[in-house]
């Protein structure tokens, strides 16, 4: 008898085993959001997310050379309308080049914070003509139109939301097709 309930709890444990194994991992996943080949993780920051997309890789390198990575890297919450390579491709030739530059260091903060608004704003709390305060000190105007949503920025310039709500450790994080001007 002691065989036959030896062999019960080695087959009920074995079972048991198969079963964590299969079903922990399916747990352990988080949801996820493809941005620039790479899998954007809620459980790491802007910083740690942003480092990975291949669309992204201009954006990276300006706000190292703004020395806002410990800024983006702290605990927020921010919603960052991020543009893509392709979005600093729309400006005149020669700009990102000379705005990475130390000399112009005051003006390209200027520009990487006024595409940050502190809080978490889903793209389902953004309201057509809703003002939104920078963290540089500017307003963006959010346009709606049916499930499209454009950022609008102080000189009349738009921005789509190309990906919306790319979810971080410390905020949100909106793909956005155009880079956004401040006034000044």
């Amino acid at each position: 008898m002691s065989k036959r309930i030896a062999y019960l709890t080695a087959a009920a444990l074995s079972a048991l085993a198969v079963t964590a194994t299969v079903v922990a991992p399916v747990r352990a996943e988080e949801k996820t959001v493809m941005v620039g080949g790479a899998a954007m993780f809620p459980s790491k920051n802007i910083v740690q997310n942003a480092v990975n997309s291949k669309d992204h890789t201009t954006l990276v390198a300006a706000v190292k050379a703004a020395g806002l990575v410990p800024t983006l890297e702290g605990k927020g919450p921010f919603t960052v309308f991020a543009p893509t390579n392709a979005a600093f491709g729309k400006l005149p030739a020669g700009t990102v080049d000379n705005l990475v530059k130390p000399e112009n260091k005051a003006t390209l903060t200027k520009i990487l914070t006024y595409h940050v608004v502190p809080g978490k704003l889903e793209a389902s709390d953004l309201k057509d003509g809703q003002k939104l305060k920078t963290v540089e000190g500017e307003e963006l105007t959010v346009k709606k139109s049916g499930s499209s949503v454009m950022i609008v920025d102080a000189k009349g310039g738009s921005s789509t939301v190309t990906i919306p709500n790319v979810n971080q450790s410390n905020g949100v994080i909106h793909v956005v097709d155009t880079v956004l001007m401040p006034a000044t």
